[in-house]
């Protein structure tokens, strides 16, 4: 079963995490929920760099002349 962090956008998750933010730098919160809001925090920040991870794949093998996406070659599978 996906996380609920899988499911959100890119930019979904850059805001909830630009608010995680927030709201721990206003001091105001207690510090079980600092935990779990750094829980949180850490797992959409992972969500968000496998996402440009994978756009930067796809930006890196665009084929110019066709347009069209080239699968991935893992570096260490050519020889």
């Amino acid at each position: 079963m996906p996380k609920k962090n899988d499911t959100l956008t890119f930019e979904d998750a850059l805001g909830r995490l630009e608010a995680i933010l927030e709201s721990m730098e206003s001091g105001d919160t207690p510090l079980a929920d600092l935990v779990a809001k750094f829980e949180e925090g850490s797992n959409l920040l992972k969500n968000c760099q496998q996402k440009l991870k994978e756009a930067e794949l796809k930006i890196e093998k665009l084929n110019i002349k066709t347009g069209e996406v080239e699968p991935f070659e893992d570096a260490t599978t050519e020889t």
